[in-house]
């Protein structure tokens, strides 16, 4: 039996990944340019996160990069992904994201996570192993607010007296959870009807939770008479194409070792490599990664719809994998021969094609019978005109 899974829509998750040998001036500008350009595809969404050490992942205010996006853009939504809400009072994060919402007139998304990097906590003098606790905390105010609530409230970390936006928002702000392998995120995002973003959807042990997640998803919302969607449902994973794999994995010589074995310190089940085409061939087996042909593509965003049961939109995790151009070119043959697959398009074009190519010369039949009486009536016409 043929599953009819949802449409998906493509956009891509900015950490961002950059090798620190670029200049941090010129990467940010990079990031600009890539949604500018991912606008000009057709591409839906694009989110931006927020970290604050590394040296790779260099946007501290994502709400300030965004708002720099939205000047340079026309309709690409624009994903807070993520604000780590520990690191902020949840009344100044909820004011922002509604002045977002105002100035990008409905474009913004809401992001949510804990927090990754250990030392962005430990600058700020944070326990990281709290974030998961004061994240869903500082959620639920947020939902709040967000949804022209007065709170109240107090923690152990922040304090809320009759706490309201002056400001009406623009639109009904999409608010979403991130989900990697603990239930935490799938529970929030069913607790207060948030869209789920899975981080780790193509991580070996992510992949197979895929579905057990939606599953925690549904039942919390069902029991908060809440209501989610597989259409708000986004699934994050690392994808550079080329007309060839050779070519790929070439072009992926400009950082993806750097930056991988960078995020092997920073997310757990990942591993260091010496060896590039080692590492691109062992991520590829495990559709951790793929880095090939659009067809490899396909095959991995079918994988995922299995897995999964199916989900609304793929977001390709973006870095550094390969140069500025390449890039670019990769993101290009992902609009005109990845996307197409999961749209819609193409089966309705192939449909069409192969009506004409199945006709058995009908189409050509029919031009030539309609040549001929054309060529038969100017005959006559001129053939009366000369007994004139």
């Amino acid at each position: 039996m043929t599953v009819e899974y949802p449409p998906v829509k493509f956009g891509a998750f900015m950490g961002p990944y950059h090798v620190p040998r670029v200049d941090s001036n010129a990467a940010l500008r990079h990031d600009l340019e890539i949604i500018q350009y991912l606008d000009e595809l057709g591409f839906a969404e694009v989110w931006v996160g927020e970290h604050h050490s590394g040296g790779v992942e260099l946007i501290a205010s994502p709400e300030i990069f965004i708002a720099a996006a939205a000047e340079r853009t026309k309709r690409i939504k624009l994903g807070l992904g993520v604000v780590s809400l520990p690191y902020h009072h949840p009344f100044m994060v909820a004011e922002r994201i509604n002045q977002l919402d105002h100035m990008t007139r409905g474009r913004v998304i809401f992001g949510a996570g804990p927090g990754q990097l250990a030392d962005d906590s430990k600058m700020m003098g944070l326990n990281p192993l709290e974030g998961r606790r004061k994240m869903e905390q500082s959620f639920g105010a947020i939902y709040r607010l967000l949804n022209g609530e007065t709170v109240t409230e107090e923690t152990d970390w922040y304090k809320l007296d009759e706490a309201y936006l002056q400001m009406k928002p623009y639109s009904k702000v999409e608010m979403a959870c991130t989900a990697t392998v603990s239930p935490n995120g799938p529970n929030l995002a069913g607790k207060y009807g948030a869209s789920l973003l899975s981080l780790a959807a193509t991580f070996p042990e992510g992949v197979e939770l895929l579905e057990s997640h939606w599953n925690i998803a549904s039942k919390i919302a069902a029991e908060n008479n809440q209501t989610i969607s597989r259409a708000n449902w986004r699934l994050v994973g690392i994808m550079h194409v080329a007309p060839t794999e050779d070519q790929a994995r070439e072009e992926c010589k400009y950082g993806l070792k750097q930056l991988l074995n960078y995020l092997s310190q920073v997310s757990p089940g990942g591993a260091a490599y010496d060896d590039l085409d080692q590492m691109i061939t062992d991520y590829n087996d495990s559709g951790f990664t793929a880095i090939g042909t659009p067809e490899l593509a396909v095959q991995q965003i079918k994988r995922l719809q299995e897995k999964s049961g199916g989900f609304g939109t793929w977001l390709n995790l973006q870095g550094d994998w390969a140069s500025p151009e390449a890039t670019r070119n990769s993101y290009r043959m992902i609009a005109a021969e990845v996307a197409p697959h999961f749209t819609g398009d193409h089966e309705s074009r192939a449909r069409s094609f192969a009506s004409v190519i199945d006709s058995g010369m009908h189409t050509v039949e029919i031009t030539q019978e309609a040549q001929r009486l054309a060529k038969e009536k100017y005959d006559k016409e001129r053939a009366d005109a000369g007994k004139a």
